[in-house]
């Protein structure tokens, strides 16, 4: 699982002020018990003076540490009993004063055994979610918001009707987000515009992302911008750097609207560059266009057309203009 740098920087900032913020709230709770029974505060010095003098003790030369060792653990001990009786008898539990990790796992620290901890990847989860949010209404679009209305149930000339063929695309996707893993499909959906290709694209990012995968969301136009200011103009666009590498590096890179931007050579090279180089990493990518393969041959390379067909499932999307169809009912 690939870890996106700017989300874990996000998350691991938030994760340090809520941090900081339990050991505020405890240095409070703890200052509110000292002024109220200032006992507290002596036993809690002598506690942490204990722990040097058994260093102390452990270390002196030509003598015998363990019978002094055994004063000190007997003398910790009884510090301990006596404010534990104290807590207790102002009505607080006799751990009142033990500052204890959030996630016993990691010990707040974000990381056990190496590895990112459960409790990090809440945070990494979170961040990413707001991220995506920036580019699609995540609040509104989701598999459980879907609805099947505003599509015909009439086949005309083809197998399958609208609804029919929605349906299908449906569970294509939700099955693709919730089983999501470095084995998956790669995903073209096509189809004109108004047809719900970019709706099913916000749902697999929501559910991929929450389920800890790594995820970029961002238009094809907007992606070449990136990449062209990375190869050409990386001294004035220092970020753009960073964002080539999230496309390349992501679990599921989500790519909309692509054959909306204007084609330059540059443009051809560079898409071919993305969707090859993710194949060969073994990184997965949802493509959005209003092309079918054939155009996409034409518009960019033959390349990229054998890659689509190749190495994507490719779901085609048809029917009337959901948009149009709701200005209609509106007026």
């Amino acid at each position: 699982m690939a870890y996106d740098g700017r989300i874990m920087r996000q998350a691991l900032a938030r994760f340090e002020e809520d941090k900081q913020r339990r050991g505020a709230d405890f240095a409070r709770r703890r200052d509110r018990l000292y002024a109220v029974e200032p006992q507290l505060r002596e036993i809690e010095q002598q506690l942490r003076a204990t722990m040097p003098k058994l260093i102390s003790s452990a270390l002196r030369r030509g003598t015998d540490p363990l019978p002094a060792v055994r004063v000190l653990r007997d003398e910790n001990l009884a510090l301990q009993r006596q404010r534990a009786e104290l807590l207790t008898g102002m009505g607080y539990p006799a751990d009142y004063l033990e500052e204890k990790p959030a996630c016993p796992l990691c010990g707040d620290t974000g990381y056990q055994n190496g590895e990112v901890c459960r409790c990090l990847r809440e945070y990494y989860k979170r961040a990413q979610l707001q991220e995506l949010s920036k580019l699609l209404d995540l609040g509104g679009q989701s598999f459980e918001t879907f609805s099947f209305d505003w599509y015909s149930q009439e086949r005309g000339e083809r197998k399958l009707s609208p609804r029919e063929n929605m349906e299908r695309n449906y569970d294509v996707c939700q099955d693709y987000a919730r089983q999501f893993s470095p084995r998956s499909d790669n995903l073209l959906l096509m189809g004109q515009p108004g047809l719900g290709k970019t709706f099913l694209s916000a749902c697999i990012a929501r559910v991929v992302s929450e389920r800890g995968f790594s995820v970029v969301y961002d238009t094809a136009e907007h992606i070449f911008s990136r990449m062209e200011e990375e190869k050409f103009r990386s001294e004035d666009s220092p970020g753009a750097r960073e964002d080539v590498e999230r496309y390349l590096r992501c679990d599921l890179l989500i790519m909309d609207d692509l054959g909306s931007e204007m084609v330059t050579s540059f443009v051809q090279s560079a898409l071919y560059q993305l969707v090859n180089g993710r194949l060969t990493a073994g990184k997965k990518t949802v493509v959005n266009t209003n092309l079918t393969p054939r155009q996409l041959g034409e518009r960019y390379s033959p390349q990229v057309q054998s890659r689509f067909e190749g190495e994507y499932r490719i779901l085609p999307f048809f029917g009337e203009d959901i948009r149009k169809l709701r200005r209609k009912q509106m007026t």
